[in-house]
């Protein structure tokens, strides 16, 4: 923008008009960003004003909006005026020409939507003598112009290297352009800017749009990340050296919290099968024996809660003594024998004093009464006999110790027994005494389906090598009758010299040696015949042969041949579904009947195909 302004300024030589009218003038330049002739102090546009060395980029790395040039305010512009005072232009004077202001009572010249990001403007009614250095002259008041391009047709479009430049030339709609003095139709001209939609623009502003979109995009999602809970720790996958770490760590019990979530995990993922039963029943008790612990640390910590209530309890009792203390003090202030030698005010304050201990005496006397009433509840329901296992544990806690060591020692008794029968069962598996298992079942027909693949494949395999075969020995006797017709035609063009040397000597004339080669040529002709006769199969269906019928006709009454095309094209009436291809394969079946000739030179050359079963007829 600064780069843009800085241009703005042009020499003062260039202007030759007097200032009448101070401030009309400054308003006219301030508008186009020219420096006023005349006038004392600084000009009106300055780089100053603007942000020097401001980078447009800047806005998309720092989420600051970009500075219009042209909002009022910003220095850049004057503000825009009331509504009901209009705006006065005037004459503005240039090197090669002069624009005179439209009437101030016209209506304001239209324009069209502005289309996004334009830089773009449309300039029409230009002078017919006008050139593009008369036209850059005038616009680049405006800003730094990139392109113009102009027409024969009396207008041109002036591209700009920023936005707010086009709202400074819109100002020039409605001047009329005069060049020189001259007063020749073709040296003035009105002039109307417009806005212009250029795919210049609109790349370079969709273009931006992206990467304000893009970066609006990286924002949101450093947002989301940032704000996103943390993922839970991965559980490792089952194996036996893991299952054996698990069991560590569940004996441990600053570690079991850790290890029980993934004990958890590998029985809902479902890991536990015949062979993993053993480990996973050890862990499962493992997991049993930290329930005793739990019980205990319960146990402790209601004794610690306990003791709290009881500290509390004695704590909540000495300080309620002292306040009958200090509520018993207050009463014996206030008695006659001391109370007459307090003054009024000490009266007052003992009064106060007394008031409030006795209010915080009776909250806490309550507070503690409610304690007792809870601790006598408790009492209650302990007597009670309504839960006869609590008295048992407290009575007989030696028997239940005794009887629960006994139940561990049949676990792992009933334990170890299951261990056995999963080993016996394993190793009746291992020798084929027990039926297949479900997985043994899902690799047979794994196995199945790919033999059937392969014999499948194999099959493919084999046809694609008899085919491969097939067009091997079509290639050899492709060859070998290329060789053969090879060496026919040497064998003739030999007999053809020594019968033109013979011919020659004995002094005949040129039409023996003519007839000579119309016989040679009839030999090969021949010789190919009988080629493509072992070549060619038969027809294989009636529609060959309706074909064949139909495409003679056809041939027959155009003596001078037809091309495929043209061949097709009348066939595809008949049968649309029939191809070109089908019809050039079926010609080239039947060399005796349809010939194939080439006729033009150069670009016209042209392939055409003949009747020709009568030409074999007549030659035998």
């Amino acid at each position: 923008a600064a780069d843009g302004l800085g241009s703005i300024a042009i020499d003062t030589t260039q202007l030759n008009m007097s200032v009448t009218d101070p401030t009309a003038w400054a308003t006219a330049m301030n508008n186009l960003g020219m420096v006023p002739v005349g006038l004392a102090g600084q000009q009106l546009v300055t780089d100053s004003i603007c942000v020097p060395g401001f980078d447009p980029s800047l806005s998309m790395m720092t989420g600051i909006a970009p500075i219009n040039p042209m909002i009022p305010g910003m220095g850049l512009v004057p503000p825009p005026p009331p509504t009901d005072v209009p705006v006065v232009k005037e004459i503005i004077h240039c090197k090669s020409c002069t624009l005179f202001p439209p009437n101030p009572n016209l209506p304001p010249p239209s324009t069209r939507e502005r289309p996004p990001g334009c830089k773009t403007v449309f300039v029409g009614g230009l002078p017919e003598n006008a050139t593009e250095e008369i036209i850059q002259e005038v616009f680049e008041q405006c800003g730094d112009i990139t392109a113009i391009r102009k027409s024969k047709k009396n207008f041109c479009h002036i591209r700009f290297a920023e936005e707010f430049m086009v709202d400074k030339a819109i100002y020039l709609s409605g001047y009329r352009m005069r060049l020189g003095s001259s007063t020749d139709k073709k040296d003035s001209g009105r002039l109307h800017v417009d806005f212009a939609q250029a795919r210049d623009d609109f790349y370079e502003w969709e273009c931006k749009q992206r990467m304000l979109a893009r970066e609006e995009r990286h924002r949101r999602k450093m947002e989301e990340d940032r704000l996103r809970p943390p993922s839970p720790p991965a559980i490792m996958h089952y194996s036996e050296h893991e299952a054996a770490l698990l069991a560590e760590k569940l004996k441990d019990d600053s570690k079991f919290s850790e290890a029980i979530t993934v004990l958890l995990t590998w029985i809902e993922r479902g890991e536990v099968n015949r062979r993993s039963a053993n480990q996973f029943y050890s862990m499962v008790q493992s997991a049993n024996s930290h329930v005793r612990r739990l019980m205990n640390e319960k146990a402790a910590h209601e004794q610690e809660m306990e003791q709290a209530k009881e500290s509390f309890k004695n704590a909540l009792t000495g300080i309620l003594t002292q306040f009958e203390q200090i509520v018993a003090v207050f009463n014996a202030s206030t008695r006659q024998k001391a109370w007459d030698h307090f003054s009024k005010a000490q009266r007052k304050n003992i009064d106060i004093w007394r008031k409030h201990s006795e209010e915080l005496r009776n909250a806490h006397s309550e507070q503690l009464m409610g304690i007792r009433r809870e601790e006598e509840m408790e009492m209650s329901d302990d007597d009670s006999g309504d839960n006869p296992s609590k008295k048992l544990r407290v009575d007989d806690s030696a028997l239940a110790a005794q009887a629960y060591a006994l139940k561990e020692e049949n676990d792992s008794l009933r334990w170890q027994l299951d261990a056995y029968r999963n080993e016996v069962e394993l190793l009746k598996q291992e020798k084929g005494q027990l039926f297949r298992t479900e997985e043994s079942l899902t690799k047979d027909q794994q196995l199945q389906f790919l033999q059937q693949t392969m014999q499948g494949m194999q099959q493919q395999l084999l046809s694609i090598q008899e085919e491969l075969n097939n067009k091997k020995s079509e290639l050899e006797q492709a060859k070998e009758e290329q060789t053969h017709t090879q060496a026919m035609l040497k064998v003739l063009q030999e007999q053809l010299k020594s019968t033109k040397e013979l011919a020659e000597i004995n002094g005949h004339d040129e039409s023996q040696a003519n007839e000579i080669n119309v016989l040679t040529v009839a030999l090969v002709n021949q010789d190919r015949e009988k080629n493509s006769e072992k070549r060619s199969p038969g027809l294989k269906s009636e529609k060959e042969a309706l074909l064949i019928g139909i495409i003679s006709t056809f041939l027959h009454v155009h003596p001078f041949g037809a091309n495929i095309e043209y061949l097709w094209s009348y066939m595809q009436q008949l049968d649309s579904r029939i191809s070109a291809n089908e019809i050039e394969m079926l010609l080239m079946r039947l060399p005796r009947m349809f010939k194939q000739e080439f006729t033009g030179v150069g670009a016209t050359l042209e392939k055409r195909w003949k009747f020709c079963a009568f030409e074999g007829i007549k030659t035998i």
